[in-house]
């Protein structure tokens, strides 16, 4: 007797490159079997999947949930596990300074499966251009202590997947501090063998000088942004750095936020075959009332622009996934993995759908969460 099946739906696991009917159960947090379609798998609990997509339980590679710390903080149980998210990576939201903090009042006591980017400021994300007076975490440099980030890191490799740093003029005494912070964040990053997480809107660096820095396995988040230091020229083209970037194994990361997607800026780069290796929300305070809301909401964008829905969820499953090197573990309905699904509704009609630079566009298509569950617990039902 299995804990848990999920029967009748159409699974879908770009790790196994299987799109088919499928039934999978689960015992004792762990896929435990996947089989054809036919009703007769016993568990103590059965989920009707019928005309739904059965997906891995999703993974969002940048949110933000220093909940009552950060001014970004949002809680993540709500905002990313109950919207189909079973695993997140807060992204630089704590630095080595409060990351006890985080660690005991987030990681621990949440039951979305929390990772962290530490930021290389020593204050993470706790003040910002946002607040008032509007102080970023790189304007003074004495907050940016490798040793500080580096010992955390080797303290906590279990929880730590890379380094973040955010490169704007505004977070950094007016693009003064950019450069020498970004040396930091590379010598941590290398010290300790991880991959540096790079926002790069409003940099005064230009993405070239960026990219430069970046390496094997880094992250270039909000690749689709449309501010200064984007992934365009001033002619709409694909500058080349970007080209030999992904050639050197560089990963293109969504990060939608309240300020990083513009359907043009994607749609004109997907046109020259630059596709994000992984689609992510950048989910926090001032935009999880919209234009993100979720991870369904940011998924069903792509859809809109052209992406293949096996394209898309491997996106937020398997490719996430390997990136973070649980491939084996997460991101997979494979025999033997945890135990996290999410159930997901593909609706068709009509429905308005904005950016972050104020376009509105209608889409036809898109996805809502239905059950979601983790470590083979329904944690989430929205029948």
């Amino acid at each position: 007797m299995h804990d848990i099946a999920i029967q009748n739906g159409r699974l879908i696991d770009p790790a196994q490159n299987l799109d088919a009917p499928r039934d999978v159960a689960f015992t004792d947090g762990q896929v435990v079997a996947v089989t054809k379609s036919n009703d007769t798998t016993q568990a103590n609990e059965i989920i009707d999947a019928q005309d739904l997509l059965v997906v891995p339980g999703l993974i969002d590679l940048h949110v933000h949930v220093f909940d009552a710390v950060s001014h970004y903080g949002i809680p993540p149980d709500p905002t990313c596990l109950e919207r189909g998210v079973t695993t997140a990576v807060d992204a630089g939201s704590a630095g080595a300074a409060v990351w006890p903090g985080f660690d005991k009042f987030i990681i621990e006591a949440s039951e979305t499966r929390l990772y962290a980017m530490l930021n290389i400021s020593r204050i993470g994300l706790v003040t910002g251009a946002e607040l008032d007076p509007p102080v970023g975490e790189l304007d003074d440099l004495r907050h940016l202590n490798v040793p500080a980030a580096v010992q955390c890191i080797e303290e906590n490799r279990d929880k730590i997947l890379g380094i973040k740093i955010r490169l704007s003029d505004n977070l950094a005494a007016g693009g003064e501090n950019e450069m020498p912070a970004l040396l930091l964040a590379r010598e941590a990053a290398e010290a300790t063998g991880l991959p540096i997480m790079i926002h790069s809107p409003r940099s005064t660096l230009g993405l070239p000088a960026i990219l430069a820095e970046m390496r094997s396995g880094d992250i270039l988040t909000h690749c689709f942004h449309a501010h200064e230091s984007g992934i365009l020229d001033g002619r709409m083209k694909v500058i080349p750095e970007v080209r030999a970037a992904i050639e050197r194994g560089v990963h293109l990361d969504v990060g939608h936020g309240k300020g990083s997607f513009s359907y043009e800026v994607a749609r004109t780069a997907l046109a020259q075959e630059i596709t994000p290796d992984t689609i992510s929300t950048d989910l926090h305070r001032y935009n999880v009332a919209g234009p993100v809301f979720d991870m369904a909401t940011t998924i069903s964008k792509f859809l809109h622009l052209g992406m293949d829905l096996n394209d898309a969820l491997s996106r937020v499953t398997s490719i996430p996934a390997a990136t973070i090197k649980m491939q084996d573990e997460l991101g997979t309905l494979n025999v033997g993995a945890v135990a996290d699904a999410t159930v997901l509704r593909l609706c068709e009609g009509k429905r308005e759908m904005e950016d972050t630079v104020g376009k509105v566009e209608t889409i036809e298509r898109w996805l809502e969460p239905v059950y979601v569950v983790k470590d083979g617990r329904v944690v989430a039902r929205h029948v």
